[in-house]
């Protein structure tokens, strides 16, 4: 499990920076925005992904047990999304190192 989380947080953060960078240099992420929410399934496709973020960002908060770690984690979450997570993930499997299972990456809290 540890091996196949780590090949898919990286394809993750690998795939969102390859793709972003390819849109940034296609279009301003401004303009691009204002053309989403003028479409209402581009309002509800933002409704989806943030509240996964969100969803995301609630395991994580329980298991950082840190307000200002917490803060951080949320910030970044909902500016980067995906690639935040990703790096997270990766985060977390390397702090758990050889006491790895999958067990701890869900629910291990950090004290």
């Amino acid at each position: 499990m540890k091996k196949g989380l780590i090949i898919f947080f990286s394809i993750v953060l690998v795939s969102m920076l390859v793709v972003t960078s390819w849109a940034s240099l296609y279009e301003n992420v401004f303009a691009g925005g204002a053309k989403i929410i003028a479409e209402p399934w581009g309002i509800a496709t933002l409704f989806d992904t943030y509240f996964a973020f969100f969803t995301f960002y609630f395991w994580l908060a329980y298991k950082e047990n840190h307000l200002v770690k917490n803060i951080i984690w949320l910030v970044l979450v909902i500016l980067f999304g995906n690639i935040a997570m990703a790096i997270y993930g990766l985060l977390e499997i390397n702090r758990l190192g050889k006491n790895f299972t999958t067990e701890k990456f869900l629910t291990e809290r950090k004290v």
